[in-house]
């Protein structure tokens, strides 16, 4: 059993950590993050390593990376700090009855589909809270979930987070050109005729369009690799432009395109991608419990509108 040395781990302890291994330098996480100098950093980081009992960082050619048991820690230090952040956030809102807020995220260009409907929902509630309305990529939108800084959001199914889930459409993805593309003068695009094109695709960070376009092409017997990755909708339409490459995206992208830009849809079984209601378990909002008792009937209200 490992030896406890000093006092015991503090927050700032695992914040300082998580910054290291995910910049995978002292210096840059000194001086870019964190706001403290090297020397100290690399004493809180001895610190926690001799609290907990093993090496947490190594350093490698690449820089500073987590240890095999720094990578289970990392898991866990993020859970902490997620779960610190929603509690604050929670007993914010209790002391403040007064100001009875409800915050809901969209992924970028989805509120256009989603925003009224939700509204109508919540029309019997708006009398006795505030709604307040943010867009963003969906993995800042999981973490803000996770967090406790959002009640509600309209995302993917993003893994890695202790959230629940329901998915409420699911749009197929379409083929993104310039708009004097060789392949607009098809009607629609078989998957093969993207071989030898700049591809642009989902980054690790859009994990979820990552493995749905992954998967496609293999389903598709295809070896295209991913030329450019992007992190959202506006990176990919400029890199589709700026290279002259071809990009898969969800259809609703169709609603944000510039005229340099157009879309084709792809011929045969289209891959598709959900869209899902996420929300934390942890969450206890009576108006978030009234809202997803309803989800049923908010589907049918944006298929009418």
């Amino acid at each position: 059993m490992p030896q406890e040395h000093g006092s015991a781990i503090e927050l700032r302890h695992l914040r300082y950590f998580i910054a290291v291994a995910e910049m995978g330098s002292l210096t840059e996480a000194a001086e870019q993050r964190l706001y403290t100098s090297q020397p100290s950093l690399s004493r809180q980081i001895r610190d926690l390593e001799s609290h907990v009992g093993v090496q947490l960082l190594s350093r490698s050619v690449r820089g500073v990376e987590p240890t095999p048991a720094g990578k289970v820690f990392l898991d866990h230090a993020r859970l902490v700090l997620m779960h610190m952040d929603a509690a604050v956030e929670t007993a914010r809102r209790a002391g403040q009855p007064e100001r009875k807020t409800f915050a809901i995220g969209f992924q970028t260009g989805h509120e256009m589909n989603w925003l009224s409907p939700v509204m109508h929902l919540l029309q019997d509630e708006l009398q006795e809270i505030q709604v307040t309305v943010s867009s963003d990529y969906s993995p800042d939108l999981a973490e803000a979930l996770a967090r406790g800084r959002l009640d509600l959001a309209f995302l993917r199914v993003e893994s890695g987070y202790d959230l629940e889930y329901h998915v409420v459409d699911s749009e197929s993805l379409i083929v993104l050109m310039p708009n004097d593309h060789r392949l607009t003068a098809r009607s629609c695009v078989s998957p093969d005729a993207l071989v030898g094109e700049i591809f642009i695709g989902g980054s690790n960070k859009a994990s979820v369009l990552h493995a749905v376009t992954e998967s496609y092409f293999h389903r598709s017997g295809l070896d295209i690799k991913f030329d450019h990755g992007v992190d959202n909708l506006a990176m990919a339409i400029s890199l589709v432009a700026s290279t002259r490459g071809v990009a898969l995206m969800p259809e609703y992208a169709k609603n944000l395109l510039p005229p340099s830009v157009v879309s084709r849809p792809l011929q045969g079984e289209e891959p598709t991608i959900d869209i899902a209601v996420g929300y934390s378990k942890s969450n206890s909002s009576p108006v978030l419990e009234r809202f997803v008792a309803r989800l049923d009937e908010l589907v049918r209200v944006n298929q009418r509108l």
